[in-house]
């Protein structure tokens, strides 16, 4: 599987849209911002604020939640429900798709043209979300897999 880098905003784009959207740009915003644009692997709150709370002692776990809603609200971060019980974050929310192997849950982005997949069935729809997941085994899982058989 080659995994395709989906158009990424620069850090300093995604500072300027916070401030022109008339969001507080505290510390803590920032850092878990920059975390995001750092680390595109993906991260759930929970891991966020485990990453952060090494740099930033005071950092609170009400507060990471509170800023991934406040910029998901903004369109700066797309919200991720693969799973049922996982709610991961993505610095990237340009329509693209995502793949997570079963084996070692690392999700993968991949380039997809969401329009097309939309039917004339839903032409009377106003759809306020576009996501693509695929599940299953990532080509290093499989050759692990393999190396073992």
């Amino acid at each position: 599987m080659q995994v395709v880098n989906v158009l990424k905003p620069s850090f300093e784009e995604l500072k300027k849209e916070i401030s022109r959207q008339g969001i507080n740009l505290s510390h803590q915003r920032v850092k878990i911002l920059e975390h995001l644009h750092q680390n595109q692997c993906h991260p759930t709150a929970d891991q966020i604020y485990r990453e952060l709370k090494k740099v930033i002692p005071t950092l609170s776990r009400s507060t990471v939640y509170s800023s991934l809603r406040t910029l998901a609200g903004a369109g700066l971060v797309r919200v991720l429900s693969i799973n049922d019980n996982e709610v991961r974050y993505d610095i990237i929310v340009e329509d693209h798709g995502h793949f997570k192997c079963e084996a070692c849950e690392t999700i993968y982005n991949f380039r997809i043209n969401v329009d097309m997949l939309v039917s004339e069935d839903l032409a009377s729809f106003k759809i306020d979300d576009k996501n693509v997941y695929f599940k299953g085994i990532c080509p290093r899982c499989l050759s692990n897999i393999s190396k073992t058989n």
